[in-house]
């Protein structure tokens, strides 16, 4: 019984379309939480990231799920490309924070080459209206780039992972092109 109501819960976050409600141009929330880097205990701060260029902000539902799996590895797969471009990739959840550490290391995953941060409650997704109705405490998956003065420039949400790299990186290309280094 328990299999089965897993089953139609995951049934109905692939076809539940999450809504960024943080437009283009809306100040991005500045905050700081704890969270994990190849495995290694670590905190993250927006506005320090800021200051070193554009940041790729995903929320994401919960670590050691498909989805969630397979957008970190495209992440971290992409991850030279972004850092071409001077960004900096976080990745932010509220399920499954006791998997988080090894979820960050996984060579399948994150594979180390970026942070995971720990949302209990989802509080720093609902600053930016990205919780998942479906699982009040979750977040949905979306996807922000936040440029260095704090501007949201890119929000993109879909629970299909598969576009969030593209998207974001399409978005820091576009942004890093205005903004030469």
């Amino acid at each position: 019984m328990r299999r089965l109501a897993l089953a139609a819960t995951l049934a109905a976050l692939a076809a539940t379309p999450a809504i960024a409600a943080l437009k283009e141009g809306a100040k991005a929330p500045d905050f700081t939480a704890p969270g994990f880097q190849a495995g290694k205990a670590m905190t993250f701060s927006m506005s320090e990231a800021r200051k070193r260029g554009p940041v790729v902000l995903y929320f994401f539902p919960a670590a050691e799920t498909a989805g969630c799996n397979l957008e970190a590895r495209l992440f971290a797969e992409s991850i030279d490309r972004f850092k071409a471009q001077g960004a900096t990739v976080i990745g932010v959840t509220a399920g499954n924070l006791d998997k988080l550490a090894s979820f960050s290391a996984d060579t399948e995953k994150c594979s180390g080459k970026f942070p995971v941060a720990a949302d209990p409650g989802a509080k720093i997704a609902a600053t930016y209206d990205a919780s998942l109705a479906v699982r009040p405490g979750w977040s949905s998956r979306t996807s922000y780039v936040i440029s260095p003065s704090g501007e949201v420039i890119h929000a993109y949400s879909d629970m299909k992972a598969n576009a969030h790299v593209d998207e974001t990186l399409g978005a820091v290309k576009a942004w890093r092109a205005k903004h030469p280094k």
